[in-house]
């Protein structure tokens, strides 16, 4: 009778553990969905920002941040289009007369803000941003002169593309800190394929 009841206690005990574990296995498969969920909806967020016409014109300009401009790693977005409120207004500062010049720059800007401020922090979503990074520098040189068959212009197509990209690039890793997050963002990266590149704006419709 002993016997039979230490059995019992055994098997007892084994189905409440299979129980427990099929529990939390449940539970990890939820998490899992919702996580996958949620990182699938943030892509789709990020695939689907885009650097809009009033931005290159300035119909909205924010404020000069200051000081507050780099004191955390986002920095200041006040008019919140994505873009850092220092590196927009560089812009505009540097190339007034250039809409053109400006719809390359702002939607590289763009690209580049999005790697800091993701709430989702992961490979999908890491290579979601560098996809659209990839495609704002292709973007870059489509402003430029262009002539292959021209040594002399192909060479400052070069130099004014490596220039332009340098410029948004400097301005938006301007701290040791954003240096840091970029070089520990880019630890999550994993294989991936360019996206086709069609720049936000069509530059054929602004006037310079």
């Amino acid at each position: 009778m002993f016997f039979a009841h230490k059995i019992f206690k055994v098997i007892k005990w084994a189905f409440l553990i299979l129980v427990g574990l099929f529990i939390i296995l449940i539970i990890g498969r939820l998490i899992y969905r919702i996580n996958e969920a949620k990182t699938n909806e943030q892509v789709i967020k990020i695939h689907n920002t885009k650097l809009t016409l009033n931005d290159v014109m300035g119909k909205n300009l924010p404020p000069d941040p200051g000081a507050e401009a780099d004191k955390t790693v986002q920095g200041i977005d006040a008019n919140n289009n994505g873009i850092r409120d220092d590196v927009e207004l560089a812009v505009f500062k540097q190339y007034p007369n250039s809409a053109k010049t400006r719809a390359v720059l702002l939607q590289y800007a763009l690209a580049l803000q999005m790697q800091t401020i993701q709430s989702i922090f992961n490979t999908d979503t890491v290579v979601a941003t560098i996809q659209e990074e990839d495609r704002a520098y292709l973007c870059v040189g489509e402003v430029l002169l262009k002539n292959i068959e021209d040594e002399k212009i192909m060479n400052k197509y070069s130099e004014d593309k490596k220039n332009l990209r340098s410029f948004i690039e400097k301005k938006q890793l301007n701290t040791e800190e954003r240096k840091k997050y970029r070089t520990n963002f880019y630890n999550k990266i994993g294989s991936y394929s360019s996206l086709l590149y069609v720049c936000d704006i069509d530059y054929s419709k602004l006037p310079n």
